[in-house]
């Protein structure tokens, strides 16, 4: 039981509003947590005086408000899952000897924030701020394969959406389906040279507080140094790392 019990149920409706896919009516957000309908009032008036959140009186819903926003753009500016996940990889390339990194989705690409090359291995194409079309890369497909059927489709509506790089890879809507699905089913993903021949990766998505998303963990390695029978071993060291990121940022 908390000792601030009007704090923690102010953060609870934050929290609520931010996980759904629009503004919510106040019996909904009572009746998900379990609180009196004229406390949730109460707490919706004072996060509404401050900007917290929005009222929309004809739909008579609630919704996040900019000051919510700006804490969220702030969240962005202090990097924190780049300064959060750079310890974490590099613990993982100092015990397993390959490089590693953290990427993030955005569109149809990842963006990679966190580079860690495990020495004596040679510079790959990942280096922090290099975007790559999400689809051919372990990053990208484990952060895919977390995402709605109906989102994943709208980022790839037609073949043009598949952007070629080494001539392997999806080339379709199908083909995708096919891999997020491995992926999801084997709880980790994988891509092997289909973004530099000879280099195969593993990747292990990173969830948020509510379970969507937030980064992509992943090593790298030249494909001759770790056998096929060996990946489910390398991967449950990638998951080990990814869980630890996504408690740091209090995920799931």
């Amino acid at each position: 039981m908390s000792k601030v019990p009007a704090a923690e149920n102010t953060l609870r409706v934050l929290a609520y509003l931010g996980s759904q896919r629009g503004p919510a009516p106040a019996a909904a957000i009572a009746s998900a947590l379990g609180l009196p309908r004229s406390t949730v009032y109460h707490l919706l008036a004072v996060l509404t005086e401050h900007g917290f959140v929005l009222h929309f009186p004809e739909a008579r819903r609630y919704g996040l408000g900019v000051a919510a926003y700006e804490l969220s753009s702030a969240f962005s500016r202090q990097q924190p899952l780049s300064r959060l996940g750079r310890p974490i990889v590099a613990a993982l390339v100092d015990a397993l000897g390959e490089s590693g990194h953290v990427a993030v989705l955005h569109g149809r690409d990842v963006v990679y924030i966190v580079e860690e090359r495990a020495p004596r291995r040679p510079r790959l194409v990942t280096d922090v701020g290099v975007r790559l079309p999400a689809h051919l890369t372990a990053s990208g497909r484990a952060l895919l394969a977390t995402l709605p059927r109906e989102q994943l489709r709208a980022l790839y509506p037609d073949s043009e959406a598949f952007e070629d790089r080494t001539g392997s890879g999806p080339h379709s809507y199908a083909e995708l389906r096919r891999v997020v699905t491995e992926a999801r089913e084997r709880g980790y993903a994988t891509e092997d040279g289909d973004v530099t021949p000879g280099f195969a990766s593993v990747a292990v998505s990173v969830r948020d507080h509510a379970g969507w998303p937030a980064a992509g963990i992943a090593v790298t390695f030249p494909r001759e140094n770790v056998a096929a029978d060996g990946w489910d071993a390398l991967a449950a060291r990638v998951r080990e790392a990814a869980a630890e990121l996504s408690r740091r940022i209090r995920g799931s």
